[in-house]
């Protein structure tokens, strides 16, 4: 095809043209590859469009010019896109998987997911990586002929494993998931589609997820002195943050703290860009893969930090942790947040008739009503929830 044609991949790339393929048969189209096609299901899906309105630090009411979990998923396929390209691997994919890779995030980002956690406990708890796939398998359903998006196998592969492994060879839990064992959604569609848990996945998974770092490394130090939790001088404790302060003040001693902390944001991100090229560039070479299969075989991730920049990362996480996430304001507005999605959550379980009639669920197991419930509740947008809340509670706060 002549768009394939034009397109010059590394050998070690995913290749659009040998996909493994959807889980439903569908014609080719004439005009798009497997994984482009992938990236606009995803933008024309509503799971995808409701990101506008969810949390990612900030509740949508607080201002204008917070980050939502839309317009940082935006800023990470921007930043995967740039390191895909780079790296000669498929930008497709990894715009694809950076746009896909926070559809499972319920209202009030991870306030609202300990809280539905909490109250699937019981049920094998809940995940937001997990409710993304379940997002992108069962729940949008636009097409005739089956449910979900149908994309493809390497979407689902990258959207499932772009941290890593989940399992052993075995199949046993690995990780993060070696205490409570394997989230839900994975385990149902597992039984349908292997998405080979025990392996890594593609590189452009893995830039997808470092760039999902980068995004929130950068982006919430503008969010935080915008709200004005931290200063710069306060930023200037981070050490290499200390060093991109100071040159920028050099050359321009007379900056205002805006341009300042653009300049500082921008640079951040460059930096962490360059030293991701030069870091997996450098374990490419010495892994010498000749096929993607290659990258997802290898004993440890082929894209990452090096190890300086990769300190500087947990650095800033440790700042923001500190100052950002765990502030005062934030701790209470989140601690409102999952109360809110606790009570509809009991609510719903304990009047099904409040549930829309799409979302009830007649008959069959306890669990199986359960997940429906948490399925609907994890597709509200904040400002939905606390509409829903105000309907069905004496009183709602206020989350300010």
């Amino acid at each position: 095809m002549a768009i394939e044609a034009a397109v010059v991949r590394a050998p070690y790339a995913s290749q659009p043209g040998n996909s493994r393929g959807r889980l439903h048969p569908e014609p080719t189209s004439p005009t798009r590859n497997a994984f482009r096609r992938d990236c606009d299901r995803i933008i024309h899906a509503t799971a995808f469009r409701r990101l506008a309105h969810k949390t990612q630090v900030f509740v949508f009411h607080e201002g204008d010019h917070f980050r939502t979990r839309l317009t940082h998923t935006l800023e990470v396929a921007q930043i995967a896109r740039s390191l895909a390209r780079a790296l000669g691997l498929d930008e497709d994919l990894a715009e694809a998987l950076a746009l896909a890779h926070d559809l499972g995030h319920p209202p009030f980002g991870h306030a609202g997911e300990r809280a539905l956690d909490r109250c699937l406990a019981a049920s094998g708890g809940f995940d937001h990586n997990a409710q993304s796939l379940r997002v992108v398998t069962a729940l949008e359903r636009p097409y005739p002929a089956f449910d979900g998006l149908n994309l493809s196998w390497e979407t689902l592969e990258g959207l499932v494993k772009h941290n890593g492994p989940l399992a052993l060879r075995d199949g046993s839990p690995t990780g993060r998931y070696r205490e409570h064992g394997l989230p839900w959604a994975i385990l149902l569609h597992g039984k349908i589609q292997d998405l080979e848990l025990w392996s890594f996945a593609s590189a452009e998974a893995q830039v997808a997820a470092i760039a999902d770092d980068i995004a929130y490394d950068a982006h919430d130090i503008d969010d935080g002195l915008r709200a004005a939790f931290f200063t710069l001088d306060d930023l200037a404790g981070v050490p290499f943050v200390h060093d991109v302060l100071r040159d920028i003040r050099a050359q321009y001693p007379n900056l205002d703290s805006g341009r300042l902390a653009h300049e500082l944001i921008r640079r951040l991100i460059t930096h962490m860009i360059e030293d991701v090229i030069a870091e997996t560039s450098h374990r490419l070479q010495a892994l010498a893969p000749r096929s993607a299969d290659d990258v997802r075989h290898a004993e440890a991730p082929v894209v990452a930090f090096s190890p300086a920049m990769a300190g500087t990362d947990r650095a800033v996480k440790n700042f923001l942790y500190a100052h950002m996430y765990r502030h005062p304001r934030i701790m209470r507005i989140m601690g409102d947040a999952e109360g809110v999605v606790c009570n509809l959550f009991a609510r719903y379980v304990a009047d099904p008739e409040d549930i829309p009639a799409e979302w009830a669920q007649s008959g069959g197991a306890e669990e199986e009503s359960l997940r429906r419930i948490a399925d609907f509740i994890a597709g509200m947008t904040d400002r939905y929830a606390l509409v829903e809340h105000a309907r069905l509670f004496d009183s709602t706060p206020e989350l300010r």
